[in-house]
């Protein structure tokens, strides 16, 4: 066949025993059904405890708030409600994850509020004293007048900015710097007429401090808008407001692919494919925002850079670790010779190794173009796994049904994963999987890593076909325990070491 390109994914414990597991796995799924989402609510715990302790490394004080918008999990979230209310809360994107909130077990005084308000959203953060994360002056002017008419207390309120502009550094002096263009926030360039509007409101809201919103992994970028934020922080002191927090967000990413070099091949390979110049790798041609114009790529490819060697807490540290374009000093001694308080919004990497999916394999056949390829039909549909709509790409791994006989001598088959709906765009994978052997109906595909995002995000009951259950499981004894994802409370079920 050729060349196998893998993409196996990177594994960290106590994931990797669970996968070990199959047994207990195939159970689940007999029991339960496919699609299965599988959560590890103690492996979040310690990712949020390794954030805090980069915290206290830079001797920095602040809340990590984990956003619920990355997974919809009741266990999740009710784990993090037990963990240290100073240390830990909670960033709510709706209604209803406001509501999912308060009903896990935070308390208001550990709940932000992000993302689009309409009036009932905006109404119960403020009458239930959450922090508001405001996204433009029309709500700040909103959230004042339901304080007023409804006689609530002042609301704690962040101004969210975004399109920060700065000199450039002393690679690059009097060269102006723009970050990437986003529809959350307000224009750092209209700081002065927001502080004019939260002096308006005083009456009704206190400034606790600012935050930004950049689309990017870019670390200079966040550098420079950190940078940006403590100096806002300085113009709202001038006018006698007394904010105390700098809000960094999210997008401390994750690293999926476990080797670098399987990473570099299967691109290299893509572009390759793109050009005609080896056989393709994709459904169809598919090149991922990639196109052959004349012999030349064009275009970008839209894909999540799954290998990453810094990510989570560890590209948080970086970013607290690198000196601000203007100021020189790092970004940690920046908060700290103002006293500044640091918050952090991770979704994904605050599940990172927290969960995967399951599906079992229905069917296996040639895909009838002459060539040694398959396709394997599975009892998922795309939106029940979406790391690649979300452009991860990642290997799944293949739990056998049964033990492998003796005439197993078949070697790594490359395979399209397709989905169960009566649709030609439900495939799981576009591009060729490769896996070391064939899979067997019956068998099991795990897809590790789905927590962030790919679990739920996007999943839906086409076809009147089945939502993924979701269970929340623990170690026990050698040995695991489950319960339905809305049964799972710390206190009931607590966790053992991570092993």
């Amino acid at each position: 066949m050729g060349e196998h390109l893998f993409l196996r994914p990177r594994l960290e414990p106590p994931l990797t025993s669970l996968l070990d597991d199959g047994t207990f796995l195939h159970s689940l799924v007999d029991a339960l059904g496919s699609p299965l989402n599988v959560l590890l609510p103690e492996r979040m715990a310690e990712n949020a405890h390794r954030f805090q302790a980069v915290y206290r490394e830079h001797h920095l004080a602040g809340r990590v708030y984990f956003a619920h918008k990355a997974n919809q999990s009741s266990a999740l979230v009710r784990r993090l409600a037990a963990e240290d209310p100073a240390a830990i809360g909670v960033d709510v994107a709706s209604l209803g994850e406001l509501r999912h909130a308060l009903g896990c077990g935070f308390t208001p005084d550990r709940i932000m509020a992000t993302g689009p308000k309409d009036p009932d959203f905006l109404w119960l953060a403020a009458r239930v004293g959450a922090t508001v994360n405001l996204d433009s002056r029309g709500e700040l002017e909103q959230l004042a007048e339901l304080v007023r008419k409804y006689a609530l207390a002042r609301v704690d309120v962040l101004l969210r900015l975004s399109g920060f502009e700065s000199a450039g550094g002393p690679e690059e002096p009097g060269v102006r710097l723009l970050s990437r263009r986003s529809r959350f926030g307000s224009p750092a360039g209209e700081v002065g007429e927001l502080l004019s509007a939260v002096e308006r409101h005083r009456d009704a809201v206190e400034l606790a401090g600012v935050a930004y919103h950049l689309d990017t992994t870019g670390l200079a970028e966040k550098v420079r808008a950190l940078e940006r934020c403590v100096m806002v922080m300085d113009e709202c002191r001038a006018r006698g407001l007394a904010p105390r927090v700098v809000d960094i967000g999210g997008g401390f990413g994750v690293g999926y692919v476990t080797d670098a070099a399987e990473w570099d091949s299967y691109t290299t390979a893509l572009t390759e494919a793109v050009l005609g110049t080896r056989p393709a790798l994709t459904w169809r041609g598919h090149g991922y925002g990639l196109r052959n114009e004349g012999g030349t790529v064009r275009g970008s490819a839209a894909l999540y850079p799954a290998y990453r060697p810094t990510a989570g807490p560890g590209y948080l540290d970086e970013l607290l670790s690198s000196p601000a374009p203007t100021l020189g000093r790092p970004s940690s001694t920046l908060l700290l010779e103002h006293l500044y308080d640091l918050y952090a919004e991770p979704g994904r990497a605050l599940v990172d190794q927290c969960g995967l999916s399951l599906a079992r394999v229905l069917d296996v056949r040639r895909t009838g173009e002459g060539a040694e390829e398959y396709l394997v039909r599975l009892g998922m549909n795309a939106g029940d796994m979406s790391l690649e709509e979300h452009g991860v790409l990642v290997d799944p791994i293949l739990l056998p049904r049964f033990a492998a006989g003796s005439d197993s001598g078949e070697g790594p088959v490359g395979v399209y994963l397709v989905g169960n709906l009566c649709l030609e765009a439900d495939l799981i994978t576009r591009r060729k999987v490769f896996l070391p052997r064939l899979p067997r109906v019956g068998d099991l595909l795990a897809f590790a890593n789905t927590a962030g995002y790919a679990m739920d995000f996007q999943a839906h009951r086409a076809q009147r076909q089945p939502v993924a259950r979701t269970v929340a499981v623990v170690p026990e004894g050698g040995s695991w325990h489950w319960c339905l994802d809305e049964e799972y409370w710390p206190i009931t079920h607590p966790g053992g070491a991570l092993s």
